[in-house]
């Protein structure tokens, strides 16, 4: 965890700027001694938020699991994919 005084960011953006790009991990600001802002890369933010958006629909589908709502099976999908990759094929999408 990398931890810098906000005035860190106004004096020397490039160097908070590559850190994050280098460590792929948020830097935390501080003002006053007390947590203010936390600064990450686009990328490391990006693949934050699709792990994070993962883990949300891994967790519906537990909840519908855990109370018995029936899904399909990975055959089943197939067979389905299957069936519309094949009408499109015949011109009917």
């Amino acid at each position: 965890m990398v931890i810098k005084p906000s005035a860190a960011i106004r004096q020397n953006y490039n160097e908070i700027a590559n850190l994050c790009r280098e460590t792929k991990e948020p830097v935390y600001l501080t003002k006053n001694g007390e947590g203010d802002l936390v600064v990450m890369d686009v990328e490391s933010f990006a693949r934050r938020e699709k792990m994070l958006k993962l883990r949300e629909e891994l967790l519906s589908v537990e909840e519908d699991r855990a109370i018995g709502r029936k899904g399909v099976s990975p055959d089943e999908l197939e067979k389905y994919l299957e069936s519309i990759l094949a009408e499109g094929d015949n011109g009917a999408i």
